[in-house]
């Protein structure tokens, strides 16, 4: 079979790179950041977390951009939480809101009522008119977890929606062969995939990438917000990561610098549209 690129309408040895920004409609100073790193800056696409207080905001800022859907099962910060859309029994805590941890998640939820919540997020982003573009999960929740995994892929062949997904070493270490059920599904994804949550900052990513870009698709995250008071009231531990992720992503030294290395910038809509075509 050609090489995604190929198929995607570039030539076999295209570098192209799908830089998304993860968490719209988890706070205003999220929506404010990810918008600025969208228009101006170096990011392609974003993905809307549908149960969250901003994301009727976010559908507004983001109505003519490319955006997924990031499915949202967990609600991490102490005490800025949401809950889920159909307030299953196992989506819940003893504080009534999604569990904290994708540790949490996986000790209790019951994959019936996963799917069932998925399908409500995604089916209330059709509702508000999002021409979803993809679909991706907070915190990994499903696409690291042999146990939820089927349903990111049930998914993503009904509604005809392309994925993230792990690289293949990643992959090979997971033990389930995601990508070989992806593929079984018809299901398309980058080929290549880079993120590292409090490891390497993405500047150095962005950098190591740029300095030897590999043919096929890749898929690199942002988590941009920017700084204030809301922001500093619910993050209390990792607000660093994400204001280096809002100046990275609205660097446009390192728009400029894509351009020169060659390397074409684009969002998932491409594979979208390929799966659409049956392709």
């Amino acid at each position: 079979m050609p090489a995604l690129a190929e198929r995607l309408g570039y030539s076999p040895d295209a570098r192209l790179i799908i830089i998304n920004c993860d968490d719209i409609g988890s706070s205003h100073s999220a929506n404010v950041a990810c918008e600025t790193a969208m228009r101006d800056g170096i990011a392609t696409s974003a993905t809307l977390m549908v149960p969250c207080p901003w994301a009727r905001e976010a559908v507004e800022r983001f109505k003519d951009l490319d955006v997924g859907i990031h499915l949202t099962l967990t609600a991490e910060y102490p005490t800025y939480r949401w809950r889920s859309l159909t307030d299953a029994p196992s989506l819940r805590d003893a504080q009534g809101y999604m569990p904290r941890s994708a540790a949490e998640f996986w000790e209790r939820a019951d994959p019936t009522e996963v799917e069932a919540e998925c399908r409500a997020q995604i089916d209330q982003a059709l509702s508000w008119g999002i021409d979803i573009t993809h679909l991706d999960n907070h915190m990994g929740t499903l696409q690291v977890n042999a146990k939820y995994f089927p349903i990111y892929v049930k998914l993503a062949r009904e509604y005809k929606l392309p994925l993230r997904m792990a690289g293949a070493s990643a992959d090979a270490r997971l033990g389930f062969q995601s990508r070989a059920q992806c593929d079984a599904a018809g299901v398309l994804y980058p080929d290549f995939f880079s993120f590292d949550w409090g490891g390497k900052p993405m500047r150095q990513a962005f950098e190591d990438y740029l300095a030897a870009p590999r043919a096929g698709v890749m898929e690199m995250l942002l988590h941009c917000v920017s700084d204030g008071a809301e922001l500093r009231a619910y993050d209390k531990t990792e607000l660093s990561i994400r204001l280096h992720d809002a100046e990275v992503g609205a660097d446009k030294t390192l728009k400029a610098r894509f351009d020169k290395a060659g390397v074409k910038r684009i969002s998932f809509r491409g594979l979208r549209d390929l799966m659409r075509k049956g392709a």
